[in-house]
């Protein structure tokens, strides 16, 4: 008994102890930065006093917080004192940009949006641009907020980028001039359609008071009372103040209503916000969309589409859905850091890509992992991970090699300039064939040159026979083929070439609201947008999910 008796104490003691041990395991997260910080910390010394060349601690440091925060995500950063004073620098008279918003998307830095008639704009930059290098400076390795200050400098200096579009094999460069940018957030509002009844505003960015102007434009275009819908243009606008966004939901759905969440790790940063205010437009709504339109964009396309209160039309959008914050540092440096995900009323995420932490930015796009289905407020099925999927989808036409090499070299541009030289006004409905006809011979005087593909082939293939004489006719028909496939891309592009040209005499001439009035009637979206939100039928069917 004595012996069963001393066991049953061992085996009790042995028990406790494993039950301490288990309680007492290091597994309490800030342990674990304690015990990760005394070796970082350890190691960084060693390195910075013992490694056999001399290393600045500082560019040590920074290399190791920037490694750190790469295998996060490409919105979480660490800002040192210069970069934290940028905001003041870039404020002076004598700093300024191009006009881009950059982004990532499979890993390439991209142009989520161009500034609306901003320098990069003018020059033909266009949303979806990978950027590959900035005065030579590969982009590679950067974050989207490096690659924006690289393009900042004085007014009037100059800054090339090398982009690649898709449907190019050859890279294209762009010099472009910095200029004072100042973005405005509605850039464009009117009565519109056959019957002037159908409002239009064009809200380039969620800036300060955002949702305020859009009160003021619904009140002014539906003055009158006989405002029969309204098309919302959210087209290449990169996003902003996430309350600008409910705001501005606010205006077409009942209060009460949860219209975004955000959700992270820190019940502080978990957020709902609902409408507030009545309705004050309760017609028809349309919202265009692109892959330019992020963050808050797809807040409001998401919601209004979530609660069937707007048909969307367009592509799909951007997908960002990242919530970031920036958080005082010491020394004068702060760190921005994602801290929460938007979610739309349906719960659904608009973030398209999922970021690993494997490695530097490594990411999965979520549409191949995100298939889960979420519903509309009508039962409508929509899936998460994809940003803003549209109701109805219509791509856009996008500018060929001639139009890019129109806009590389300047072509439009300088025409333009010598043509407001030339004339007094301009108040032509379109372009006229005597117009067009001066800007080709133009093209001729000023020695305009688009190389296509063929050119370069040929140019490698001369160089290869240089010495054969017998080679010289074939060369020279090739050359004759390839200035006849340039003649027959201006024939088949004379209709865009005639658009841009137009639209450029009308800035020049009217400035760019009057532009952006004219381009309303080349816009394909718009028109498609137009001819629907006239059918009432058509738009209760989709949105009721019986299209």
């Amino acid at each position: 008994m004595k012996n069963w008796s001393a066991r049953y104490k061992i085996t009790g003691v042995l028990l406790v102890i494993g039950a301490l041990t288990v309680a007492f395991q290091p597994t309490d997260i800030y342990f674990l930065i304690k015990k990760n910080f005394t070796i970082f910390s350890e190691t960084y010394e060693n390195v910075a006093l013992e490694y056999v060349d001399e290393v600045d601690p500082e560019v040590l440091m920074r290399n190791g917080i920037d490694a750190m925060l790469e295998t996060l995500d490409p919105y979480t950063l660490y800002y040192n004192e210069s970069q934290n004073e940028q905001a003041e620098i870039l404020s002076r008279s004598n700093y300024a940009g191009i006009g881009i918003e950059a982004g990532y998307r499979d890993g390439q830095v991209v142009v989520v949006a161009p500034t609306e008639g901003g320098p990069a704009d003018n020059k033909g930059i266009r949303a979806g641009d990978v950027i590959l290098s900035i005065d030579g400076v590969m982009t590679e390795g950067l974050q989207p907020d490096e690659v924006q200050n690289l393009t900042m400098g004085e007014i009037g200096s100059t800054v090339t980028l090398t982009i690649q579009r898709f449907g190019f094999e050859q890279p294209l460069e762009f010099e472009i001039e910095r200029k004072s940018i100042e973005v405005k957030n509605v850039t464009y509002a009117d009565r519109i359609g056959t019957n002037n009844d159908i409002g239009f505003i064009r809200l380039a960015q969620f800036g300060m008071n955002s949702g305020d102007e859009i009160r003021d434009e619904l009140l002014a275009l539906n003055a009158d009372g006989n405002m029969q819908g309204l098309i919302l243009d959210l087209r290449d606008n990169p996003g902003g103040i996430l309350q600008e966004a409910v705001k501005i939901i606010d205006k077409f759905v009942e209060p009460g209503i949860t219209v975004v969440e955000t959700r992270g790790r820190i019940a502080e940063y978990n957020q709902s916000y609902e409408t507030q205010e009545p309705v004050l437009y309760d017609k028809p709504v349309i919202i265009l969309m692109n892959g330019g339109s992020a963050s808050a964009s797809e807040v409001v396309a998401g919601a209004l589409q979530d609660l069937d209160r707007a048909v969307i039309l367009g592509e799909r959008s951007f997908g960002k859905g990242l919530v970031q914050i920036v958080k005082p540092m010491p020394y004068n440096t702060s760190l921005k850091i994602t801290i929460s995900r938007y979610y739309t009323p349906s719960g659904r995420s608009i973030q398209s890509v999922a970021y690993t932490h494997n490695a530097r930015n490594a990411s999965i796009n979520r549409e191949e992992i995100a298939n889960r289905i979420f519903n509309t407020r009508n039962g409508r099925p929509v899936k998460e991970g994809r940003g803003i999927e549209p109701d109805i989808e219509k791509e856009t036409e996008t500018a060929g090699l001639l139009e890019v090499a129109l806009y590389q070299q300047g072509s439009i541009f300088d025409f333009a300039t010598q043509f407001e030289s030339e004339n007094d006004s301009y108040t032509a409905a379109s372009l006229s064939d005597d117009v067009y006809n001066q800007f080709l011979d133009f093209l001729t005087i000023s020695e305009f040159n688009m190389n296509l593909e063929e050119q370069y082939l040929l140019e490698e293939l001369q160089a290869g026979m240089e010495g054969i004489e017998s080679a010289g006719p074939h060369i020279a028909g090739l050359q004759d083929a390839i200035e006849v496939k340039k003649q027959r891309m201006f024939e088949e592009h004379e209709s865009l070439i005639r658009e841009i040209l137009f639209l450029e005499l009308v800035s020049r001439y009217n400035g760019q609201t009057e532009r952006t009035k004219a381009s309303l009637q080349f816009d394909d979206q718009l028109q498609d947008a137009l001819t629907l939100i006239t059918d009432i039928s058509q738009i209760e069917s989709i949105l009721s999910g019986n299209n």
